[in-house]
């Protein structure tokens, strides 16, 4: 049997999640290649008169308004109705590392608008705890050193990701070695570190639903059945 490659996993769990798309709404977008199967998926099925969508980074809207969506910005809008974004680490109770596109920050501020978060990934971001893949932060450029030398006290290593720049002009850290026992209060110890813009902990809002893609098909699973 020919096993499914990476894109053709992402590729299931985004048309999966245009089941949680009303026509009429305005939504939240992501950033990242499982994102980018969404948005294309959305397209095809709601065109043009898609209602609209508020998105997580500049690359995003460059894709939407591609395909002709429109974009709003998140203060036109009150409410979103559902957000619909990966994750580069997810754990069964729906806790996340975010953050390898850079677009953390932002991302963080539409999942806390949107009634419903809805993460979509394949089988390879599933693990048991998170900590393999390094913890993303969004810096000052003032306060970098500052930043990497309070977490070397809390046992991290972090590294200047280099040749790049946020959407919102900033750096990003990305550290090894945290031991992410607890993700809800690692992630709160984080934000109150000076000039650590947002931290790619996504544990005190976690998502409500991941769609898992797997090889036997899409699974669909929440904090409740997971634990």
């Amino acid at each position: 049997m020919t096993m499914k490659t990476q894109n053709e996993l992402k590729k299931a769990v985004a048309h999966a999640a245009l089941d949680y798309v009303s026509p009429g709404t305005v939504i939240g977008i992501g950033t990242g290649s499982t994102v980018n199967f969404f948005i294309d998926a959305l397209a095809g099925r709601f065109g043009k008169g898609f209602s609209g969508a508020v998105s997580s980074s500049e690359a995003t809207r460059a894709r939407l308004e591609g395909h002709g969506i429109r974009v709003l910005d998140l203060n036109e809008v009150s409410s979103l109705s559902v957000y619909i974004d990966g994750a580069d680490e997810i754990t069964p109770d729906l806790c996340m590392i975010k953050g390898g596109g850079g677009a953390l920050t932002r991302e963080k501020i539409i999942a806390a608008v949107a009634k419903k978060f809805v993460c979509i990934a394949d089988a390879s971001k599933l693990a048991p705890r998170l900590g393999c893949f390094p913890l993303p932060l969004e810096v000052l450029p003032m306060a970098r050193k500052h930043v990497e030398r309070e977490l070397a006290r809390l046992g991290g290593a972090a590294s200047l990701r280099g040749n790049f720049v946020t959407d919102n002009g900033n750096l990003i850290l990305d550290v090894r070695d945290l031991q992410i026992t607890n993700p809800r209060e690692l992630e709160t110890r984080l934000n109150q570190i000076a000039g650590i813009v947002c931290n790619g902990l996504f544990a005190l809002r976690g998502a409500d639903v991941l769609l898992l893609g797997e090889e036997d098909g899409v699974s669909v699973r929440t904090p409740q059945e997971s634990a």
